[in-house]
Formats: C-alpha cells, sequence, structure tokens
C-alpha cells in the first residue's frame, strides 16, 4: 500500500446493518476504521425480518425496485449466509382486495426469469434453489388435498411447507391461487452477534459502544473531519480523513452537523411478538396477506420463530404504522422530527397498555385468514424503530448512499439487502481518493466472516435478545442452512 493509503482513517456513525458492514469491509481493507454506536450493541435500529428477494411483498412498487431487490437480496445472503432462516413465503389475496393473483404472475415470471440469468453470471447466486422452482401456484383444490396430508416436521419440498397453510387458513377468506416463492426471513439477533464477533477479530477497527457524537466539524484549513463524542461520562476528540454517516433515522442531526444539504423522511414502525403455544409442532412458512397501506384492510405479515412465536406486522394506522409517525425535514434542519411519544418509544420504553392494545390488535388482523391464531398472545414487547426514506417518496425501497460533501458519505438504505451495493459505492470513492487500491472494487469477500464458531454466535444472539428484554427464540434460527 501506498503511505497515503496507510494512513488513511474512516469515522462512521451508527452501528447498524449499514454502519457495522462498511466497518467490516473496510477493516479488512487495513484502514484504520472507528465505529461510534450510541447503544449498548450493535444492530440495535428498526426491525427486519424478511430478505425481499424480489419484492413480492410491495404491488406499488416498479419492476426496476424488484429487479434490483433480487440483486441486492442474493448479494446479501451471500455475504451473511449464518442469519438467514431457509424458509419461503407464501402470498395470499384476501377476498375483500381489489387486487387479484393474477396481477402478480407477470413479475414472477420476470424476476424467475431474472435469476436464471443471474446464476448465468455466476453460478455462485445459486442461492433460492432452481430457477424454475422461485415460487408456485396453489389452487384451492390442491391445497385442500395437502390439508388432509400429515404434517412434515421437516420440511423440504414445497409441498410440505403448504401443509400447515393448507390446514389453517380459512380458504374463504383468500383468492386462488395461492403462491409460494423463495424469499426468505433474516435474524437481527443473529447478525448483531455476527458482527460483533467478527469486527473484534479485525484490529483495525475500533468499535465505541455507548458513545454519543456531539459535534462534527472540518478541520481549519484541512478537509479532515474532526468528531467530537461522549463516552463513559468524558468528551473526547479524534481527527479523520473521511466521514461515513450512518446514523440511520437520525442521520439529520450528523447532516446538520456537517453542514450538508438534504432531503429525508423519517418513519416510525413496530411489529409485535405474540406467542401460539401448542400451534407449532412444525415449521411453517411466512405468509403475506396483502392489503392496502394505511387502510383497516392493510397488508399483514406472520413471521416464524421457534417455540410458537409470531412476529406481526399489519400495516394499519392502529397496528404497524401510526399517524404522525412519517415526517419530513425542513429547509431549517435536515433531521425529520418525530414527535415525542415516538422518541420515548425508542430511547425509553412502551407503555405496557399499549404493548398489550396493539399486539392484541395484529392478532386480530391476522386471525382473519387463521381463524385459531386468535389464541394467541401477547409473546414481548414489540421489535419497533425509526426508518430513514431518502427523498420524498415513501414506497421508496431501493436506495444504498449519497455524497453531498468532499470526504463524506451518507447511508440510505432503505431495506438491508442494499447495504453491498452501499460499501461499493463507498469503496469506488474511496479509490479515488487514493486510499484503496481500484483492483479491491467489487470484492466482496470477508474472510473473518467464514470462519466464526456457530456455538459461539448463537449463544451471543441469544445474550442479546436476553439484555433487550426479548424471548432468547428470537435469535434461534426457524431453518438451518438447506
Amino acid at each position: 500500500m501506498r503511505e497515503k493509503e496507510q494512513k488513511a482513517s474512516i469515522a462512521i456513525i451508527g452501528g447498524g446493518v449499514a454502519g457495522t458492514t462498511t466497518a467490516l469491509y473496510l477493516g479488512q481493507l487495513g484502514l484504520s476504521v472507528t465505529l461510534f454506536e450510541r447503544e449498548q450493541s450493535l444492530i440495535s435500529g428498526p426491525p427486519f425480518c424478511h430478505l425481499h428477494a424480489g419484492g413480492n411483498l410491495y404491488r406499488e412498487i416498479s419492476d426496476q425496485q424488484c429487479i434490483a431487490l433480487l440483486k441486492q437480496s442474493i448479494d446479501f445472503l451471500r455475504f451473511y449466509p449464518f442469519i438467514v432462516d431457509y424458509r419461503p413465503t407464501v402470498i395470499a389475496i384476501p377476498t375483500e382486495d381489489s387486487g387479484s393473483p393474477a396481477d402478480l404472475l407477470p413479475r414472477l415470471v420476470l424476476l424467475a426469469k431474472e435469476y436464471e440469468k443471474l446464476i448465468h453470471d455466476d453460478p455462485r447466486n445459486k442461492v433460492l434453489g432452481e430457477p424454475r422452482d422461485y415460487y408456485r401456484v396453489y389452487e384451492r383444490e390442491q391445497i385442500e388435498a395437502l390439508s388432509n396430508e400429515s404434517i412434515a416436521k421437516e420440511p423440504k419440498t414445497l409441498d410440505e411447507w403448504m401443509i400447515p397453510v393448507a390446514q389453517n387458513i380459512d380458504l374463504d377468506k383468500v383468492q386462488f391461487p395461492l403462491i409460494i416463492v423463495h424469499e426468505y426471513g433474516l435474524n437481527l439477533f443473529r447478525l448483531s452477534a455476527g458482527v460483533t464477533l467478527a469486527l473484534g477479530q479485525i484490529g483495525s477497527v475500533e468499535v465505541l459502544t455507548e458513545t454519543t457524537v456531539s459535534s462534527v466539524q472540518k478541520e481549519s484549513g484541512s478537509d479532515r473531519w474532526v468528531i467530537t463524542y461522549d463516552m463513559q461520562g468524558t468528551t473526547n476528540q479524534k481527527y479523520f480523513d473521511y466521514l461515513v454517516n450512518a446514523a440511520g433515522f437520525r442521520a439529520g442531526k450528523i447532516d446538520d452537523m456537517a453542514g450538508v444539504e438534504c432531503k429525508s423522511m423519517v418513519e416510525f414502525k413496530a411489529a409485535y411478538i405474540s406467542q401460539w403455544e401448542g400451534c407449532c409442532e412444525t415449521f411453517w412458512p411466512e405468509v403475506i396477506f396483502h392489503g392496502e397501506r394505511g387502510t383497516p384492510r392493510g397488508m399483514g405479515q406472520f413471521t416464524p420463530y421457534p417455540d410458537g412465536y409470531f412476529q406481526l406486522h399489519a400495516m394499519t394506522t392502529d397496528i404497524t404504522l401510526y399517524e404522525d409517525g412519517l415526517v419530513a425535514n425542513t429547509k431549517l434542519s435536515c433531521q425529520p422530527k418525530l414527535k415525542q411519544n415516538f422518541i420515548e418509544k425508542i430511547e425509553k420504553s412502551w407503555s405496557p397498555k399499549e404493548i398489550e392494545e396493539r399486539t392484541k390488535s395484529a392478532i386480530r388482523h391476522l386471525s382473519q385468514y387463521i381463524p385459531k391464531f386468535s389464541n394467541a398472545k401477547v409473546g414481548s414487547k414489540p421489535l419497533y424503530g425509526a426508518q430513514q426514506i431518502p427523498g420524498d417518496d415513501p414506497t421508496l425501497r431501493v436506495a444504498e448512499v449519497s455524497f453531498p460533501a468532499k470526504r463524506y458519505a451518507r447511508c440510505e438504505i432503505v431495506k438491508v439487502s442494499s447495504v453491498l451495493d452501499m460499501i461499493d459505492a463507498i469503496t469506488k470513492e474511496l479509490a479515488t481518493l487514493g486510499y484503496v487500491t481500484p483492483s479491491v472494487l467489487g470484492n466482496r469477500e470477508i474472510e473473518v466472516l467464514k470462519t466464526l464458531d456457530e456455538a459461539e454466535l448463537g449463544e451471543l444472539a441469544k445474550a442479546i435478545a436476553g439484555a433487550r428484554e426479548y424471548p432468547k427464540s428470537l435469535a434461534d434460527r426457524t431453518v438451518p442452512r438447506e
């Protein structure tokens, strides 16, 4: 390496998916990286649970966004295979919905062809099964036949995955055909554990948790950044050649400190944890019931975990979405200002009454289609957080990074799978500055991720879930690698 490369120092503000992945990648390249995170542990932002391998949850987005999500999801799965639950997703259109399953089929055909092209370009992209099995449709007669089959305790085929759905769904409440697609689950607690262990093995990365950045400014007469931060009751300063703003929904605060332009929104969301006792002697697929966002018939998402736990989304304003939960920045500040009640949820706690009411509302919403699920109970406090959305389009699902100032990158991922395209763009920028050699571009191999001990990772994931007051079952993989 050249002398300039050896001296390059990178500040990353925010220890979410964007910040930790960037730290892993740049640290392995030999850059001196300092990662600032205000919480006690890494990956503690808004909940994610789903690998959007095609974006089939979102009817409103373009085919172009769906193709981008497919590629990004494959890249993400290859990069972080230890966090993936290898079980499919069932997509159902309620009878009361204005849409039709037939509306989804052209996109699924397109995505299956795109997946086949990606495998042709690189056989290592074959991570979602065979292209011909990327999705399958089931007419009512097939579902009724499957409802008479015995449960497979370790399902191997799509038919076997469909059996618990066939036995529990109200067939009169959904349109046919039902669709099953190879979109998998993601486990945020396992990701938190994995990146913590991996970063601990990279000597050039310093991770500062429970640390708050209080000032960001340019050094007088220089392009270097001066970061002032508070840690363990003391105030400190460090100088950096390059700054990565990965502060998530708080990114606007860093933009304000740095004096850069911006246009963004922030949306508060929550997912609810239920436990359905006695239901689960088998593995479930994830089940999505489409619906119109923000209405009482909003999309329902039924995400399985071990021991009868299910994570629930329902895109209604009395469940996952909130009145006044989507806000934009102003001319006076880059930071969209959430109301105080949302900040209190994020930084302090939820009221037991709200946990009870919203979780039970989510259970009622899903039990419209899965009647026996009405017996489920509150499993824990919700998973929650605020999501950044660059620009002014709340339906945006594909975004990566922008460079609003010299030696400054602002991470803008909306879905976690976008993170690898983000680090490619940042690395390209660093190469133009001479901090890395162009030969590293496109090489996404992280050696320390290949050597993680499964037992150690699993135990740490459970410890993180417990420390955050969630059931340790949420840290278990529903299904191991195929």
